[in-house]
């Protein structure tokens, strides 16, 4: 699988309505992926107007917190 870009969960914006982190494509809009999807293993971020992709770095652990913020019970993910 080919990637746009590498980018720290630190440096995308979180969404708590919608429960999605994004952070700005170069088409303009932005790549999205799905506080369900990072916990259950997804690291793909995708843009929907375009065909690029970005894969997330985070630590699982640091996904727990704000889980449990979000009313989401936490689990084990393997990254």
């Amino acid at each position: 699988m080919s990637f746009y870009d590498q980018v720290e969960i630190e440096d995308m914006l979180f969404d708590p309505d919608l429960q999605i982190y994004t952070f700005p494509c170069p088409c303009g809009d932005k790549f999205q992926i799905s506080l369900l999807d990072l916990l259950d293993g997804s690291d793909v971020a995708v843009c929907p107007s375009c065909s690029l992709m970005i894969q997330v770095i985070f630590e699982p652990e640091d996904l727990e917190s704000v889980a449990t913020e979000s009313g989401l019970q936490p689990v084990s993910v393997s990254a």
